[in-house]
């Protein structure tokens, strides 16, 4: 996802739900630390931003901004890209991750606000996940010099041991202890 891209995405979704504040938690979330220009192909090639509304104990407006600017929304065939209204309560992040949110506003995402993991927080939950496309994203994050080894290692240890199982951080490790640098 571009700059211009995110700022519309935020902008709608504001609109669209009546309020202006928005977790940012997928790769999308990058844009509140970096310029798109700093970052490598693979980091801003998603069409999607994963947003998760703040005060949804219910996951009802997660679920409008499904229906409103979703895949397969009217505004993703419209513009080829789109928000995914995702719910954070299930989903998980190294401790202290609240505490280090970026907050990304501009002119153009106005009234919308994205409260985006911090890099690291990211990257740390994406290679704990493990899924393919999460250890490629993290792998261009480090060859890209965009992240590090060492401070990435030290959030990895920061998971919740009750939400991340032993083997997913085990294999997280693995694969970043394996890594040969480009």
């Amino acid at each position: 996802m571009k700059r211009d891209e995110f700022d519309h995405v935020l902008r709608a979704a504001a609109h669209a739900l009546g309020q202006r504040d928005f977790l940012v938690i997928g790769t999308a979330a990058l844009l509140g630390s970096y310029p798109e220009e700093s970052l490598p192909e693979r980091a801003t090639r998603s069409r999607e931003a994963d947003l998760a509304p703040f005060d949804d104990p219910d996951g009802d407006k997660s679920m409008l901004l499904e229906g409103a600017l979703d895949l397969g929304s009217q505004f993703e065939k419209t513009f080829t890209y789109y928000a995914d209204g995702v719910d954070f309560r299930s989903g998980v992040a190294p401790y202290g991750w609240r505490n280090r949110l970026v907050k990304y506003r501009s002119p153009a995402s106005e009234p919308g606000v994205g409260w985006c993991l911090e890099p690291y927080d990211l990257a740390a939950t994406k290679i704990c996940v493990g899924r393919a496309k999460d250890f490629e994203f993290v792998g261009a994050l480090l060859d890209a010099g965009v992240i590090g080894k060492s401070n990435l290692m030290a959030r990895i240890s920061l998971m919740p041991k009750d939400r991340i199982t032993p083997a997913q951080i085990d294999r997280a490790i693995r694969w970043l202890d394996g890594r040969q640098p480009r």
